[in-house]
C-alpha cells in the first residue's frame, strides 16, 4: 500500500502545501497560502490546519526555514522569535492526528534533487538564502550557510535575499549569486550544486556554471516524500 503524505513547505512569504504518495503522485490541487504576519507558531499552526482539512494522508512532512533537531524548531530568522526551542513535530502530531517530520526547509528540497553520490549541496534562493550539504547521500542537517559572514561584513543572505533583489535589480541580484557560488565552490569541492527556490526563476540553464544545476521549485514539497526514508 503506498502512504501518502501531507508536504509542508514554509516560507517566508508562502506556505505551500500538497498530498503527494511514494512514487511522488499527487492527490488533489497543490495550495499556496499567504505566511501569517507576524509567523508565530500559532498563527502558522493554524494556516497548516487550514491546508489540512479535508484532505486523506498518512502522514506529515515539513520544511521549516530554521535549524531544526529532532523535530524541534531553534531557529526562525524569517519567521518570529517565537520558534526557538518549540516542538513542531509533535504539536502537529497531536493537532493532525498523524505521525510528522520536520526538517530544514533547504535540506528537504534536497533530498528531491540529489543523486546520492560525492558531495552535493542545494542552495534556494528566496526570502532569504538556505543551503543543505550531502556526502554520498547522506545530509549534513542545518548548514545554515546564509548566515555565515561574507565579504563586507554582511552575510550570503543579506547580499542575495529577496529585499536585496528588489532594491538593486535582477542583473546585479544575479551577479550575487555567481559570486556566492564562486565563493564557496573551493570550500566545498561539490560535485554539483542544486540551485532552486522561488527566485532562482530569475536564472535560465544556459547562464549557470556546468556543475549548477537549475532545480525544479517544487522540490521543497516533494522532499517530504524522501524525508521518511532518508532517516
Amino acid at each position: 500500500m503506498l502512504l501518502r503524505t501531507l508536504c509542508i513547505d514554509i516560507g517566508g512569504t508562502n506556505i505551500k502545501a500538497e498530498v503527494l504518495d511514494d512514487e511522488g503522485r499527487s492527490f488533489g490541487e497543490p495550495l499556496r497560502i499567504a505566511t501569517p504576519r507576524p509567523a508565530e507558531p500559532v498563527p502558522v499552526l493554524a494556516a497548516i490546519e487550514e491546508v489540512a482539512r479535508g484532505r486523506v494522508f498518512e502522514r506529515v512532512s515539513v520544511g521549516f526555514p530554521g535549524v531544526v533537531r529532532q523535530g524541534v524548531t531553534l531557529t526562525a530568522p524569517n519567521l518570529d522569535a517565537g520558534w526557538s526551542g518549540f516542538e513542531l513535530a509533535r504539536t502537529l502530531e497531536a493537532r493532525l492526528g498523524k505521525p510528522a517530520r520536520v526538517c530544514n526547509d533547504a535540506d528537504l528540497a534536497g533530498l528531491a534533487l540529489i543523486e546520492g553520490r560525492d558531495v552535493e549541496m542545494v542552495l534556494t534562493l528566496g526570502t532569504g538564502m538556505g543551503a543543505g550539504l550531502y556526502v554520498d547521500g547522506r545530509l549534513v542537517p542545518n548548514l545554515e550557510l546564509g548566515h555565515h559572514p561574507f565579504g563586507d561584513g554582511r552575510c550570503y543572505e543579506d547580499r542575495v535575499s529577496d529585499r536585496e533583489l528588489a532594491r538593486i535589480g535582477v542583473d546585479e541580484w544575479k551577479r550575487r549569486v555567481h559570486e556566492t557560488i564562486a565563493q564557496i565552490r573551493p570550500i566545498w569541492n561539490f560535485r554539483t550544486l542544486y540551485l532552486g527556490g522561488g527566485n532562482a526563476r530569475h536564472f535560465t540553464q544556459r547562464e549557470l556554471p556546468e556543475d549548477v544545476v537549475l532545480a525544479d521549485n517544487r522540490a521543497g514539497v516533494m522532499g517530504g516524500v524522501r524525508l521518511w526514508s532518508a532517516s
